[in-house]
């Protein structure tokens, strides 16, 4: 408990000390604007951001850990965030840097960033979103991950989660359920609409992956929203 009020202390002088221009002096933001795409299928971040897979990514810094309310944060984190952790620019390399060393049950499903360069960038580019939460900048263009358009009629379809379940053993051979990332992408617990849109990306060939683009080629509209359904539930 003493390191933590150590920590929050520390950083409640940083924070009434920072400007805008403290973003540029741990990273460049511009490069990590780049360094961000590989966050976006699962965090948004800039006006409009909401949460996704991972919770939105405005006013960060400073922020108690798993404070966003409504989301479903693992349990780790929420006993951090209760016990006075507060996100920093150290805190948060360390977390980024191996998520699950940082807290063994997080459901961030990402292996961390090594490179201590590269984390400085997307940090920096994350603190342009904290400084003046009153003046949050617009987003980057590949920030919400929701890149393609869909047909609303698309997007309406109601899917059967139990169907889901039947169709979903192709996905699981290489998707792990438990969410861990091992190279591959988790998907649990992922938005019905963030599901869909990306599977009729991979669909219409917009995005550049041969073997899900013959995947989700095979499905229907009907059985995309069944294992949309599905796998957001399971993240539940």
């Amino acid at each position: 408990m003493r390191w933590i009020r150590h920590i929050t202390t520390c950083f409640a002088v940083l924070a009434v000390t920072a400007t805008p221009s403290f973003a540029n002096e741990i990273g460049d933001a511009d490069k990590g604007e780049a360094v961000f795409r590989e966050c976006s299928s699962c965090h948004s971040v800039g006006q409009g951001a909401k949460n996704r897979v991972g919770p939105h990514l405005n006013s960060l810094f400073g922020r108690r850990a798993a404070a966003i309310e409504g989301f479903n944060y693992s349990n780790g984190l929420t006993r951090m965030g209760k016990d006075g952790l507060v996100w920093d620019f150290d805190l948060l390399d360390r977390y980024v840097e191996n998520p699950k060393a940082f807290a063994s049950d997080t459901r961030m499903a990402y292996k961390g960033l090594k490179d201590a360069q590269q984390r400085a960038d997307l940090l920096a580019f994350l603190r342009r979103y904290s400084d003046d939460p009153s003046n949050i900048p617009e987003a980057a263009p590949t920030a919400a991950g929701t890149d393609h358009s869909v047909d609303a009629a698309i997007l309406a379809i109601q899917g059967d989660p139990e169907y889901g379940e039947y169709l979903s053993s192709e996905c699981v051979s290489c998707h792990q359920l438990d969410g861990d990332y091992d190279g591959i992408p988790g998907i649990i617990g992922w938005p019905i609409e963030d599901f869909v849109v990306a599977m009729h990306a991979y669909k219409d060939k917009f995005r550049p992956h041969p073997v899900m683009q013959m995947m989700a080629g095979r499905l229907s509209n009907e059985e995309i929203a069944a294992l949309a359904a599905y796998f957001e539930a399971a993240g539940s």
